[in-house]
């Protein structure tokens, strides 16, 4: 089934016809039951649902998540109560900064600043998908279909038992890990004097008029639709429910539209900060990190050696994602809903911008 929804702007510019085929040609009824897509520039725009995620249904945008709490972070720093310079150690407690970062037999745990989490450039190893020898890690665990559930304390324990990738900072060096916002996420507690579900309410989703856009917190709620992995449906509200900072939230692409529009255009922070952010680090190929965002673009031989587009933002390996392609002024988010084809969402960004 596909569904085409018009937003609020007259079509002028886009190749809807061939953007509709190539997301509906996505769904499959296997590995692939839902795909939930708006695209929006400034003369034109678009709604297109199929499968099992019409009527603007609810997904877990998983790491996409990051960029929210990016916006709250910089945020704090305009508003001067924190700044990414800062360690976290101001912030946090001795039990949670004790043992947090141990490489070569040298003590890190309290040169960690904010930036450094933000980044992905402390070193920290992933509490997800990290595993210690002759162990599961949580996400094999969860893809074998056997969901759990933790606390900010046992996560940060978890991350403790594991090896740190190099020392906080180190020259070129960036290793992606969900450690480090679950960090951030209570820095911002900190500050902000309420648990981060109450601050991105207050900061982000009230100020946009976000109605369909929460922080996942109870195991009874079956808005957002089953994840899938390969050709299994699986129902994991334990372990999304203890995400938080790091990948917890749930929304619409309409709804992830109007957020990273926000982002970009300084309704959180000075539009100025943005050039601050753009200090690539190669995390996964072909994603790139800066300060609390991701670039995707292409090498030119992946090109044909002709010019790649450039992609700002984030995503998630639930297959959600949220990017600003910059050269065509061009808002993209949605979802495939698919755990084991995290490529999926960036070849079909690549189609879709070709049909502007």
């Amino acid at each position: 089934m596909l569904v085409v929804l018009p937003l609020a702007i007259p079509a002028q510019s886009m190749q809807k016809e061939k953007m509709k085929s190539h997301i509906q040609k996505m769904v499959n009824g296997k590995t692939i039951t839902g795909v939930q897509v708006s695209v929006y520039s400034e003369n034109d725009s678009l709604l297109v649902e199929a499968g099992d995620l019409v009527s603007q249904r609810p997904y877990f945008i998983a790491s996409t998540t990051k960029l929210y709490v990016t916006a709250l972070a910089l945020k704090f720093e305009s508003e001067g109560k924190l700044l990414r310079s800062d360690l976290l150690a101001t912030y946090l407690p001795a039990s949670i900064i004790e043992g947090l970062h141990i490489w070569k037999g040298k003590d890190y745990s309290k040169q960690i600043t904010i930036q450094h989490v933000m980044a992905q450039t402390s070193g920290l190893p992933d509490y997800f998908e990290g595993k210690n020898a002759g162990q599961k890690s949580l996400y094999e665990k969860v893809t074998e279909g056997n969901d759990v559930s933790f606390s900010f304390e046992e996560a940060i324990a978890l991350s403790k038992t594991m090896k740190p990738h190099f020392s906080p900072g180190q020259a070129g060096k960036a290793k992606y890990s969900d450690t480090n916002y679950q960090l951030l996420g209570k820095v911002l507690e900190t500050v902000g004097g309420k648990s981060i579900d109450a601050l991105l309410k207050e900061h982000i989703f009230d100020p946009l008029q976000l109605q369909h856009t929460y922080m996942y917190r109870l195991v009874s709620d079956t808005t957002p639709a089953d994840l899938h992995f390969k050709n299994r449906r699986i129902k994991i509200p334990g372990i999304m429910s203890s995400f938080g900072a790091d990948g917890g939230i749930v929304s619409t692409s309409e709804e992830s539209i109007v957020f990273i529009r926000a982002f970009f255009t300084g309704k959180f922070f000075p539009k100025e900060i943005l050039t601050t952010l753009y200090v690539w680090n190669d995390v996964m190929f072909p994603i790139e990190y800066g300060i609390g965002l991701m670039r995707f673009k292409l090498p030119r031989v992946f090109m044909l050696f002709q010019k790649s587009p450039e992609f700002l933002g984030h995503s998630g390996l639930s297959g959600a994602f949220a990017y600003y392609l910059p050269e065509k002024k061009t808002f993209f988010a949605g979802t495939v809903n698919q755990i084991n084809a995290p490529g999926t969402s960036y070849r079909l960004m690549m189609k879709l911008q070709s049909c502007l």
